[in-house]
């Protein structure tokens, strides 16, 4: 029983309030980037969608499909991801995976909202689902920026 009481709390209002409303879901209609990430053990799916201009991202969209927390990752990331710079970016889910596997502090703003996570550290099978949506928003900025440097 403690077990479901866990549980509970770790699903708190304020992760289902932000699974509830992702900003930014779907797809874009011509990205500069898309990436698609999965986590095998649990199936859920983001596909990340972003444009970049000098710099920073300018317009973004996630297609995502995974359990609540992933769901409230997404949502934190979707609300504050526009005008963030590729560095702030990559620190954030540096950030967010050291929360999660070291015990590590809550990333800092913009994404300072995914302290709400904090109770998942325990449920190391939720941890990729939560890293799915900055994991793949690092990838295609990194397309993004390895296509322009070859150009």
């Amino acid at each position: 029983m403690s077990g479901d009481t866990e549980l509970i709390k770790l699903y708190s209002a304020r992760i289902l309030e932000l699974a509830a409303d992702i900003p930014h879901h779907g797809r874009l209609e011509a990205p500069d980037a898309s990436v698609k990430r999965r986590s095998p053990l649990c199936g859920s799916t983001v596909t990340v969608d972003l444009k970049v201009t000098d710099g920073r991202v300018t317009d973004y969209a996630a297609d995502v499909k995974a359990c609540a927390l992933g769901q409230a990752a997404a949502s934190v990331v979707g609300a504050n991801i526009i005008g963030c710079t590729q560095h702030q970016i990559i620190t954030a889910r540096d950030g967010l995976k050291a929360m999660l596997k070291q015990d590590g502090p809550a990333p800092t703003a913009p994404f300072d909202g995914l302290e709400v996570l904090l109770p998942a550290r325990d449920y190391k099978n939720r941890h990729d689902s939560i890293l799915l949506t900055l994991t793949a928003a690092a990838e295609a900025f990194e397309e993004i920026s390895n296509a322009s440097s070859c150009a």
